[in-house]
């Protein structure tokens, strides 16, 4: 699909001027997000850069982000649904971040079903891009711009070694603190605040990732439409499971644009556990 490949183009092409102009953005912006989350001068200046690269797009209708409170319609097409700097608040203590992409082939806020693709861009020590579409997952090294890919059909390891939960511990349910139990255990903890560099870690050594519904807060804290639904879609496409609790989160109800929901992602058996113990 020629539109497809122009958007993860595109995003590959902008990963090096976002990660280079984030040095000079490490300041907190005068404005919060549609989350009531404070932003980054980092957020907005990466909001406003994909926002202009993505809907000049031909065969882009929609585009959406966390960081704005509603759907930019730019024509006839594919929706693009973007959180454009994922982790931004490690900005400060310099840690990893990125940048998350989902491609719906419907108007948003949409299913997970009506996804044909999404993606991420990982700034760590290397800028690294995965993508998942037509059922594979392919991760890429971004050099100047371009795509280099370095492993075709990833899947998760049958063995896993990491898990990382977010939230914190004493507003954790009963269910899911007892499933803490189990799994500390079992894998060693590998968390870094930045949902994108914790999946990565998952898809690279196998695992969980979660941030769960908490007792202040059921419905979670990350968004259906720009963290959940792409990165369950990457999970699913590498042969894991992701679930709000309950179901897949690709199955989940999209109610609003900015719509919360827990969030757990990884090994087939370590979700099936977890909805057993929830």
């Amino acid at each position: 699909m020629e539109t497809l490949d122009k958007i993860i183009d595109v995003v590959a092409a902008s990963a090096p001027d976002i990660r280079g102009g984030l040095a000079g953005r490490r300041r907190k912006a005068d404005e919060e997000n549609p989350s009531g989350e404070t932003q980054m001068a980092a957020d907005v200046w990466a909001d406003e850069y994909l926002e202009s690269e993505l809907t000049a797009i031909e065969g882009v209708g929609e585009f959406a982000s966390e960081e704005r409170e509603d759907v930019i319609d730019c024509g006839e097409g594919l929706s693009v649904a973007i959180d454009p700097l994922d982790g931004s608040s490690n900005i400060k203590s310099n840690n990893s971040m990125g940048t998350i992409v989902g491609v719906y082939d419907a108007p948003l806020p949409a299913s997970g079903r009506d996804l044909v693709a999404s993606a991420y861009v990982l700034f760590g020590p290397i800028t690294t891009m995965v993508v998942a579409r037509a059922g594979t997952v392919t991760e890429y090294v971004v050099e100047d711009g371009n795509l280099r890919p370095v492993k075709k059909d990833l899947t998760l390891p049958h063995d896993p070694v990491v898990y990382g939960f977010g939230g914190r511990v004493p507003d954790w349910t009963d269910g899911f603190a007892d499933y803490v139990d189990e799994i500390e255990d079992e894998l060693k903890l590998r968390y870094g605040g930045a949902m994108i560099g914790d999946i990565n870690q998952v898809l690279t050594y196998g695992g969980v990732f979660a941030y769960p519904g908490l007792q202040s807060r059921p419905e979670g804290k990350l968004r259906l439409q720009f963290e959940g639904n792409p990165m369950a879609y990457i999970l699913e496409s590498a042969g894991g499971r992701s679930s709000d609790g309950e179901q897949s989160l690709l199955d989940v109800e999209p109610e609003s644009l900015h719509q919360r929901v827990p969030v757990h992602l990884g090994n087939d058996d370590l979700i099936d556990r977890l909805e057993s113990t929830l």
